[in-house]
């Protein structure tokens, strides 16, 4: 284990306890089920929360992600992991992807985006958090950041369903979003390929995060500076 290793995991340890108690409540759900909780809250904040926990969810997944490849992916496997050409799972959803396309596309789209991003990553990272299980010597700070992130990211469903019904005056929205054959985890890989599949999961999430992170911002932008938004 490197030097450079052992200080960053021991900044992280010590920053970890940290970025819980600074993560702002989001957790709209109620003893019922309903979303109430955050209906309450006005749009202004309820957009800062929300873009506030897509912050810390894309930091969170690199920290992840940079933990895996020092644990368990030596950089030549990381160089085949490249060139292998694992696909994204969300590779399928329509995304905006240049800069310019995404300073195009409306308010509504960009909520919806992010909606879809979120929700079509809530079953891949339970799955992550089961086959990591397996994994010997998987250091507690890389599976709980990854329970972490997991819950975080049901929050934030919650969160962006009741920001499009307040900005978009939209009836309540199912809060399922379901691409048939998206993501299949019936199949149990080897351990090589699964550590592959895993950090090609984690580095997918880790885009998508950031994904997340960059539209609600622009959304915010939108709603303060609309003629001056990156």
């Amino acid at each position: 284990m490197t030097l450079f290793f052992i200080q960053r995991s021991v900044w992280a340890l010590l920053l970890w306890p940290s970025l819980l108690t600074v993560s702002m409540p989001l957790d709209c759900k109620e003893e019922q089920g309903s979303l109430s909780g955050c209906t309450s809250i006005s749009q202004e904040k309820l957009l800062d929360r929300v873009i506030h926990h897509a912050e810390l969810i894309y930091r969170v997944s690199e920290e992840s992600c940079s933990l895996f490849e020092e644990m368990f992916l030596p950089f030549p496997l990381q160089l085949q992991s490249s060139q292998a050409g694992y696909a994204c799972i969300t590779k399928a959803l329509p995304m905006p992807s240049s800069k310019s396309e995404i300073q195009q596309i409306s308010d509504k789209w960009l909520l919806h985006s992010v909606l879809m991003l979120v929700q079509s990553w809530i079953e891949p990272l339970v799955y992550l958090q089961t086959t990591m299980d397996r994994y010997d010597h998987a250091p507690d700070m890389l599976l709980n950041k990854t329970k972490w992130v997991s819950d975080k990211l049901i929050s934030l469903e919650q969160g962006v369903v009741v920001l499009i019904k307040k900005m978009l005056d939209e009836g309540m929205l199912a809060t399922t979003y379901s691409e048939q054959g998206l993501f299949q985890s019936d199949v149990q890989p080897e351990m090589l390929e699964s550590v592959m599949r895993d950090y090609t999961l984690l580095s997918c999430f880790k885009k998508d995060a950031h994904k997340m992170e960059t539209f609600l911002k622009l959304l915010k932008c939108r709603q303060t500076d609309k003629y001056n938004c990156p």
